[in-house]
Parts: C-alpha cells; structure tokens; sequence
C-alpha cells in the first residue's frame, strides 16, 4: 500500500505593505485577510498542518488564533521587499529538519492576497499532484480575458510593438494563443526541489486552471471583495467559530 505523502500548508505574511498598509491583517467579512488562507488550508482533507511564516509576533498571534501553527518568525532577512518565495520556504524547512528531525513531502503555497477559495479545489489540486509524481510543482491560474499576443510592449523611442511579435495584432482574437493570469489561488511544490534549485517550480511544473479571483493589490480591491462576501462564502462558518469560542 503506497504511503499517503505529508502535507504542510504555509501561508507567507510578513509584516507592513507599501500599497495596502498592514494589508495581510485588514479585515475582510470582519476577519484578517491572512485568517481565509488559514481557513481554506484548515477546511482541506489532505493538509496535514498549517504554518504561518511571518515576521511579526502580533501577525503571530492572529493567525494561531485562527488555527495555524506559529512556532517560528521569519528573519528580517527574508522578509523584505526582494525576499523571493524560495527564501522562506528554505527558513521554514530549516526550522523544522532542526526542531522535529523531518520536513513535508509536499507544500501547499497559500498567498493571503487570494482570500476567497474554495477547499474543495484546494483538494482537487492536491489529488491531482499527488497522482503525478513526477511533477515537481503545481501552480495555479485562470484564463485571461485578452490574449497577451494581443498586448503591446512600449519601446525606449516611444512607439509600441507587440509583446509577441506584430503578426499576431492583425490575427483574430479566437486564433490567438490564450494567456493564464498567476493567482495565488493554490500553489503547491517538494521540499526535495525547493532545496535543490533556486528554479523550485521546474522542471515539471503542472497546470490548474482555477476559476477567475480577485486578489488584494489596492483598497479599492478589499472594498470590492467585502461586497462579494457580503452573501456569505464558504469559509465564514469556520472563521466566526474562531472568534466565537470562549
């Protein structure tokens, strides 16, 4: 019988924001952004544990009470603004070689800025990675409404070119390649290759096409998500029993 592979979820959430300040921690539906992660990762069948990986102790805080793990802060070093994901997930596969004596076979990669998912496809992914061993990473996407062959890139003299070359911007729309926009929606990759190459994603990294999200880059996106949840989401059961246990 083949051994069920270990799964840790992490949800990267340091400290302040130069667009949205304090964005990870700015409530949505009346919970932190960085808490939904932690309710989809905790809503899983397959995720094992859920880690927060910040540098702040009140960011900390927030998160276990949620239902994460929080048993390390993530140096300054790696949480500045050209930190790369590689960075942390290094800090945090160190931290547990060192304090428990193994690391996950697999890590799901949460970003707080893609709040509203739901756990089910969540698990879809996972089933899906975990049936191809031979990929080494899955990262998620949806279908971009215009072709980026349809995209124009600005030259030092001022004039535009296509981003893929001119042939395409005569072409019509439906005979253009599509285009897949990274969402965050759910990311997933082996310590095996995170330790092995700065390229952690490679060489095989599978395709999931999620449904279009939103994610937090300005105010104005938090205040559009608010709406959306105004009709309630799947997660908010489990988010208000957090706050609600005495």
């Amino acid at each position: 019988m083949t051994k069920s592979p270990l799964i840790y979820a992490i949800i990267p959430a340091r400290a302040g924001s130069k667009g949205v300040p304090e964005k990870n921690i700015r409530e949505l539906g009346g919970h932190p952004l960085l808490a939904w992660s932690v309710a989809a990762a905790k809503k899983s069948r397959y995720i094992n544990r859920v880690f927060i990986s910040t540098d702040s102790d009140k960011y900390a805080a927030i998160a276990a009470r949620y239902g994460a793990e929080a048993p390390f802060l993530r140096p300054a070093v790696f949480a500045g603004d050209r930190a790369s994901d590689r960075d942390f997930f290094i800090h945090a596969i160190n931290w547990l070689q060192e304090h428990e004596g193994a690391v996950p076979d697999i890590w799901v990669h949460l970003r707080p800025t893609t709040p509203l998912r739901d756990p089910q496809l969540i698990d879809e992914a996972i089933a899906r990675f975990i049936n191809e061993p031979n990929a080494t990473s899955l990262r998620s996407a949806h279908e971009a409404p215009e072709s980026p062959a349809k995209w124009f890139k600005l030259n030092d003299d001022g004039s535009f070119d296509g981003l893929m070359g001119n042939t395409w911007l005569n072409m019509p729309r439906q005979d253009c390649p599509k285009g897949y926009n990274p969402d965050g929606y759910v990311d997933l990759v082996r310590s095996e290759n995170i330790r092995a190459s700065e390229e952690m994603y490679f060489p095989r990294m599978l395709a999931y096409v999620s449904p279009p999200v939103r994610e937090v880059d300005t105010a104005e996106d938090l205040e559009f998500l608010e709406y959306e949840v105004r009709n309630g989401h799947i997660l908010l059961s489990y988010l208000n029993d957090c706050i609600n246990v005495k």
